[in-house]
């Protein structure tokens, strides 16, 4: 892993998570939008945003033609590849259905859990090694996380299904050397028939009995969710999955201010769950600021 894919990564890891709770933010303030109506424009205006960048580019076009060439020598890639899309097309509903829901803080603490496991499966199946600084910061997260579990009498299953499910989407694409931007396009084709039906079926489809209000809000989501997805699948790629998984933290900080600008409630014995955690984000910053100084960037 070379230092100047290191530090491309870190910076569109830290851009791509403040798009998404630009995102989650827009998904729990439109009127009249269903949840449903508006992962299906997701996909839509997603899968159009990357039709438009993919091609621009030379590895682009070099990633579209590994992934036909690959798929067309081993068929047997379509169904773990339409695994994949299924674990990815739940994250993404799930994103707009929480904040609508009240249960944007418990989708907030799923993203606070996932560079846990994520730090366990990139130890597991691709032998990652931790500096001293991040495993310091591994454990100061694991004290937030244990007092959140043990104060709130478990997990929510929001939470689950964000920290457990993301790990095996991104373990399953390493493996099958679907690691790559156009694997997430062809995921979002594969979802296509499903977005296509959701709008059709919608408030605002065929029957058009919904508010026409926020349907600029609506074509934000789907253009600053190809634009995030470009950069986070492109951080996934450039950093080891240790790291990938520790700057992820960024991102529930931002989800977390959300949730409260949305009207859920935070008491003061959350801070002995935050806390922790962004001292872990500090040791990720200190180790991140030493490990460029030694490599001389």
């Amino acid at each position: 892993m070379s230092t100047h894919n290191a530090g491309r990564g870190a910076a569109v890891s830290v851009t791509a998570s403040a798009l998404f709770a630009a995102i989650f933010l827009l998904a729990g303030t439109l009127p009249g939008w269903t949840p449903e109506e508006i992962f299906g424009w997701r996909v839509v205006l997603t899968l159009l945003t990357l039709a438009c960048i993919v091609p621009l580019v030379a590895w682009g076009r070099a990633e579209v033609r590994a992934i036909f060439a690959r798929v067309r020598n081993r068929p047997a890639l379509l169904l773990p590849g339409a695994f994949a899309a299924s674990l990815v097309g739940v994250q993404l509903w799930l994103f707009m259905w929480a904040p609508r829901n009240g249960m944007a803080l418990s989708v907030s603490f799923g993203y606070f859990l996932l560079p846990l496991t994520m730090v366990v499966a990139g130890r597991l199946f691709f032998a990652d090694r931790l500096s001293p600084l991040r495993k310091l910061a591994v454990a100061a997260a694991s004290l937030g996380v244990l007092h959140q579990a043990l104060t709130s009498g478990g997990l929510a299953w929001p939470t689950l299904l964000v920290c457990l499910g993301y790990p095996v989407y991104f373990v399953l694409r390493r493996k099958l050397g679907f690691d790559n931007l156009a694997a997430f396009g062809a995921e979002l084709l594969a979802m296509l028939p499903l977005g296509i039906f959701l709008i059709v079926t919608g408030p605002h489809g065929v029957h058009g009995g919904g508010s026409g209000e926020g349907q600029w809000g609506v074509f934000a989501i789907g253009v600053l969710g190809g634009v995030a997805m470009v950069l986070y699948l492109l951080a996934s790629k450039w950093l080891p999955l240790s790291l990938f998984g520790l700057l992820s933290y960024v991102e529930p900080v931002l989800l977390v201010g959300v949730s409260v600008l949305l009207g859920e409630a935070l008491g003061w014995a959350a801070l002995l769950t935050y806390i922790p955690i962004l001292l872990a984000l500090v040791f990720l910053a200190v180790d991140g600021r030493s490990s460029s100084k030694v490599l001389g960037e």
